[in-house]
């Protein structure tokens, strides 16, 4: 019997889930250092691949500069290598003898990545090497644009991980490309995570699934340069973050913003570096094909260079031309030059002060971009400090190219190709993605303090003086103010509170004298008023509990 295509997929994609569960549940039992051993072997010969992969794509997908891929190959197997390699992933990963606790290491078990059609082999390097490393198999499912890049790309990370003793079905992918083996994918009850990097629309699907996601979402970037920048290197790392296989990166600059007072210095510094001013009318032009009628980036300009883009949108600029830049002034959902671009194409916004300049970031931020990334370019830490503690966006990036810099290259920010955007982005995660995001901690605590312990410390809080606060050690229980009775008990038990007769012992009797002369309790017993009910309980409880926390 002959099945249609998207019936094989279907089946296709639940058998390797089978195989996927069963690879994990031998996997689950490797030590460390067979896990380590694994992810070495599967990081070198992904590099050996490094640039053969990166023609392979940009061959299929007509996307950015090969040479600049080579380079995301190496970050994406030595470089996320180098950073992961020494983590602590499998049994248990911290023992903590003083304060008697133990995590050990839980893997989550099968999960699909997503790929994008920008990062097709890159991705599948990172996605294997931080999925393995927390003990876990991993399902691909390509883009149908990039499908022989990544094929070969999961084909390299395959071998090598079978080659180092891995089991096999650990890593796959999906071969018969259709939207129903995506789907069974994502739904599918043995799945427990999608690792989601790719369109607006492929990461909602993820997350409609119901089986948890973790994504990237879209970036746009704005790059402040302030007053007191280097203004010479601050345009030539917005040019170079840009022009990195030709702006696909999420992380790179979507917006220049300058203030007034250094605005002549930055426009000859864009024309002294290549970037090309365009006047109303090539604006216009090129707005025109960058987005899709429904709002949409348009593909056939992704990844493009600035010769091709003026090309396309019909005007011509100097062979020399790094980057189109458009004069702006509004922020909407329908200009383009305020929202992500994936080629080398900027906004640029004058503003009077860097004040203005807050404003101009939280507008295009909230256009698009919310949790993603932003640049400054400064010498001045206050203005650091300012952007820091208020702009709605996870990764800030200081004197640095914004492409590079986000996924963790050429800072010491986690290095990655999944940015996560958290709850601003409408993501669960605001992590740059590691193999700690990939695994579930289990928690052992050893029993360190009673139940006579903890009511203690709620009778020493309610005998405390109003003037200053009751703090109960302990590891030092000695310094602990006296108790109510001989025996500790709640406040609920209280006898100002139940009605039962006070004993006749000596230390009883002083106490309660020493609580009836306290004036926080003056309004609860008093001669006038000594029958207690649930409502002057409540009431009691509330006074004292107020006068506590002021």
């Amino acid at each position: 019997m002959i099945l249609d295509k998207d019936l094989q997929s279907i089946q296709s994609a639940r058998e390797l889930v089978m195989n996927a569960k069963k690879a994990q549940h031998q996997f689950a039992k490797f030590s460390q250092e067979q896990v380590d051993k694994i992810v070495a072997h599967i990081a070198i010969e992904a590099a050996r691949h490094a640039e053969v992969l990166a023609k392979l794509a940009h061959q299929e997908t007509g996307f950015g500069r090969w040479q600049d891929k080579v380079l995301k190959n190496i970050f994406a197997s030595t470089q996320v290598h180098e950073h992961i390699r020494d983590m602590k992933t499998v049994g248990i990963i911290t023992d903590d003898s003083v304060n008697k606790i133990m995590e050990v290491g839980v893997p989550l078990g099968v999960i699909i990545a997503l790929v994008p059609s920008t990062n097709p082999t890159s991705t599948i390097f990172y996605k294997t090497l931080i999925a393995l490393k927390a003990g876990n198999a991993i399902i691909f499912s390509p883009h149908p644009n990039a499908k022989e890049c990544s094929q070969q790309a999961i084909d390299v990370v395959k071998r090598a991980a079978l080659e180092a003793g891995a089991p096999e079905g650990i890593i796959d992918g999906v071969t018969l490309l259709t939207m129903q083996a995506t789907e069974t994918l994502m739904k599918s009850k043995d799945i427990s995570l999608i690792l989601a990097t790719g369109g607006e629309g492929m990461v909602r699907a993820a997350y409609a699934s119901g089986t948890p996601t973790i994504s990237g979402g879209p970036g746009n970037g704005p790059a402040f340069i302030e007053r007191s920048a280097n203004i010479p290197q601050a345009v030539k790392d917005i040019i170079t973050s840009k022009t990195f296989d030709n702006g696909v990166i999420c992380a790179s600059e979507q917006s220049i913003i300058a203030e007034r007072c250094i605005y002549e210095q930055v426009h000859y510094e864009l024309l002294r570096q290549g970037a090309y001013l365009m006047n109303e009318q090539e604006s216009d032009k090129l707005a025109a094909i960058l987005l899709r009628p429904n709002g949409m980036i348009n593909p056939a300009i992704v990844g493009q260079c600035a010769l091709t883009l003026a090309q396309k949108a019909g005007f011509t600029v100097p062979e020399i031309t790094t980057v189109l830049v458009s004069l702006q002034t509004t922020v909407s959902s329908q200009n383009p030059y305020s929202r992500e671009k994936l080629c080398p194409v900027l906004g640029l916004y004058i503003e009077d002060d860097w004040h203005a300049a807050c404003e101009r970031v939280l507008e295009l931020l909230t256009n698009e971009g919310m949790g993603h990334t932003l640049v400054i370019h400064t010498q001045n830490p206050d203005i650091v400090r300012e952007f820091a503690l208020e702009k709605p966006v996870y990764r800030i990036l200081v004197n640095t190219p914004a492409a590079l810099g986000g996924i963790g290259a050429t800072t010491n920010i986690s290095p990655a190709l999944t940015l996560g955007c958290g709850a601003l982005g409408g993501g669960s995660s605001s992590d740059n993605v590691g193999p700690m995001n990939l695994l579930n901690v289990r928690r052992v605590g050893y029993g360190v303090r009673s139940i006579e312990d903890l009511r203690q410390s709620v009778a020493v809080l309610m005998l405390a003086p109003a003037c200053q606060p009751a703090y109960v050690s302990y590891a030092e229980p000695t310094l602990a103010a006296p108790v109510v009775s001989d025996q500790s008990v709640s406040i609920f038990e209280d006898t100002r509170f139940i009605g039962a007769a006070p004993t006749t012992s000596v230390a009883t009797v002083n106490t309660v004298s020493s609580i009836l002369s306290d004036d926080r309790f003056s309004s609860v017993v008093t001669p006038e008023n000594d029958e207690i009910n649930a409502a002057q309980v409540e009431r009691i409880i509330k006074q004292v509990m107020g006068r506590l926390a002021s």
